[in-house]
């Protein structure tokens, strides 16, 4: 890339180009952006956000712009302002503003087009300042609108759209800075949360990947005695039960999952109980629910992207390591 980052985002636009935005470079908090395409394997800038931003969410519409809300600024501050990208122009542009200011959220893009906003913190990192509130993203008018708050309040945690439409909200780290093993369902048609079953293990940093039979894998992640974890286990939503699987061969935190097109699951770097960062990479097989390794990145990566490419390659870029925040990328 043209700009070390991590804790950026990754976003494929209808044109099969993957843009990057924002992130961190080790010294500060980055308004830019830049185009990868996977025609040429090169990274060109496009332009900038009105805002520099790092912990941020990305959601691609249904209408192929590319939406970005809030995050942490250059002053520490976290942000409630949003804006659009479009791919056609390669301009960014402000719209309507969160309701919360949140950075470590999430956000999802629901059935019906808008993108549901959940959780995330407005005050950095700080487990007292945690949100469970959540809200709506109307493309069509601009406009955010409140819904219903989560049960629990949650930081660094995942969310997964099912094939129910429902969004599933898994572990993180809540209020009392305690690592989570709850679980909750958001229903569109409602606006409400309910809780479903519970984890068999608490999880922060953790990764969620929904399984091509709508099954969501977990893995990874810290709980509250400070272990790294290399469990798994499997949600299932027509029971909302969870059933452990096979262990990851390295405990990982803040890594990346991502399913691939043959309905593997590919787990990429990430940092272990030992505080070393990880090029390590290893694959679920979810018909036999065993993990076995697979070749090493060049790199040393966690907090980075993993994008599944339209050929099926996966393009891993930037994220933290031994020599600092990182430009490389690689393709698996």
């Amino acid at each position: 890339m043209n700009v070390a980052r991590q804790s950026h985002t990754a976003s494929i636009l209808i044109n099969r180009k993957v843009l990057v935005a924002g992130g961190y470079n080790g010294s500060h908090y980055l308004n830019s952006a830049e185009l990868y395409d996977p025609s040429t394997g090169i990274w060109t800038t496009t332009g900038s956000m009105s805002v520099a931003r790092a912990l941020h969410a990305a959601s691609t519409l249904t209408n192929g712009k590319v939406l970005v809300t809030g995050g942490t600024d250059n002053s520490g501050i976290t942000l409630n302002s949003a804006e659009l990208y479009d791919p056609l122009t390669g301009i960014w542009t402000t719209t309507g503003i969160m309701n919360d200011e949140r950075t470590g959220h999430a956000a999802s893009t629901l059935t019906n087009g808008t993108v549901l906003v959940t959780g995330g913190s407005n005050s950095g990192s700080n487990s007292d300042r945690l949100l469970r509130s959540a809200e709506l993203y109307d493309p069509s008018t601009g406009i955010w609108t409140t819904t219903g708050n989560m049960n629990v309040s949650r930081y660094l945690y995942t969310t997964s759209t099912l094939t129910n439409g429902k969004v599933l909200v898994t572990g993180g780290t809540n209020r009392g800075g305690h690592s989570l093993n709850s679980t909750e369902l958001y229903d569109l048609s409602t606006g409400n949360w309910t809780t479903t079953g519970s984890m068999n293990v608490e999880r922060t940093g953790h990764t969620a990947a929904r399984l091509k039979n709508g099954k969501v894998l977990v893995t990874g992640g810290y709980n509250d005695v400070g272990s790294i974890l290399n469990s798994a286990e499997l949600y299932d939503p027509s029971t909302g039960i969870w059933t452990t699987t096979g262990n990851m061969n390295v405990p990982r935190e803040y890594h990346i999952a991502c399913t691939l097109i043959n309905g593997k699951v590919l787990v990429t770097g990430g940092s272990n109980d030992r505080n070393d960062y990880l090029n390590s990479t290893e694959l679920y097989d979810p018909s036999t629910g065993v993990w076995i390794t697979t070749t090493n990145m060049k790199f040393a990566r966690e907090v980075h992207t993993a994008s599944i490419l339209p050929d099926g390659t996966v393009l891993v870029a930037g994220g933290f390591g031994y020599a600092g925040s990182l430009n490389s990328a690689e393709v698996y």
